[in-house]
């Protein structure tokens, strides 16, 4: 897994433009981790996979960057995987969806809440960092999709997939493995680090926000949560993280109700206090406060 900052803004820039750029490598080793009875996450550079086996087929969620898909199909293989039968998309951004079109080439059925697929097939521009993304191809596209909430009946497993609303973009959703326990939260959850909110493209920090409150909601103590981004997580470090933008919302609210410009307020150093456990990711709070704060 990627740790450091200029690799870890590399990485997720290369899932929004999908072209090499610093610290991106196909070299790059990919595994399997077990993180509960048939269930692994798989890391690498990109959005954190989810990856479920069993005698019903290979469910996946996500799948990072096209030239790395051999490698996460060997992954797949190298612990009594298949082919994947069903592809989630938790959203559209190319570090996540990067890997579609070789692997519905292959058969996979992919799926998508309705908003995915609309920017998959416009392709989007990303003006935080100037960067753009193409249209998908056909093989590329999901070709189930769904409004709110999707069930799969798989592998001994009752797996729910979730929309929730206008929180990292306009088109994200968590899965839930109910018998498992386990969560794969996407990139509602960034764990350790401020999160990229794509807030010309539906997301938005109350979103994100009430978004991981449904999460909360869902998870218990035992419950093992698969981050976009970052390690590994559980409850305790999804609610910290939560609190944290709670934190964050409350202030920032504050100084746009007193009339303050994105400039104005990331000058005055809001969030300086939350930077030594948070600002260790993609930004340091004065960035981030210029790039969310127009969904705030």
């Amino acid at each position: 897994m990627i740790t450091k900052k200029t690799s870890l803004l590399s990485i997720f820039l290369i899932g929004l433009t999908l072209i090499p750029v610093l610290g991106f490598s196909a070299d790059e080793e990919i595994e399997a981790v077990p993180v509960a009875d048939q269930i692994y996450m798989i890391a690498g550079q990109g959005g954190n996979i989810g990856l479920f086996i069993g005698e019903d087929g290979t469910f996946l969620i996500d799948d990072q960057f096209a030239p790395l898909t051999e490698k996460i199909l060997e992954a797949i293989r190298s612990v009594g995987g298949q082919h994947p039968r069903f592809l989630i998309n938790t959203h559209y951004h190319g570090d996540h969806t990067g890997g579609n079109e070789k692997i519905g080439q292959g058969g996979t059925l992919i799926v998508s809440h309705d908003n995915v697929r609309e920017r998959l097939i416009s392709g989007a521009y990303i003006g935080a960092f100037k960067m753009k993304l193409p249209p998908a191809s056909k093989a590329g596209l999901p070709v189930v999709t769904f409004s709110e909430n999707i069930k799969f009946h798989i592998n001994g497993d009752m797996v729910m997939v979730k929309h929730v609303p206008h929180a990292h973009t306009d088109g994200d959703s968590f899965i839930y493995f109910q018998d498992a326990n386990v969560i794969h939260a996407g990139d509602l959850f960034f764990n350790g680090f401020y999160p990229f909110i794509d807030v010309n493209h539906g997301g938005s920090l109350k979103g994100m926000i009430k978004g991981l409150d449904t999460v909360l909601r869902v998870a218990d103590d035992q419950t093992k949560i698969i981050s976009g981004h970052g390690p590994l997580g559980d409850k305790q470090q999804l609610a910290s993280y939560r609190q944290m933008l709670g934190v964050a919302y409350e202030r920032l609210r504050t100084l746009k109700a007193e009339g303050k410009t994105a400039e104005e307020a990331a000058a005055a150093k809001p969030l300086d206090d939350l930077d030594a456990t948070w600002g260790n990711g993609l930004f340091k709070s004065d960035q981030w406060i210029k790039l969310i704060y127009s969904g705030v």
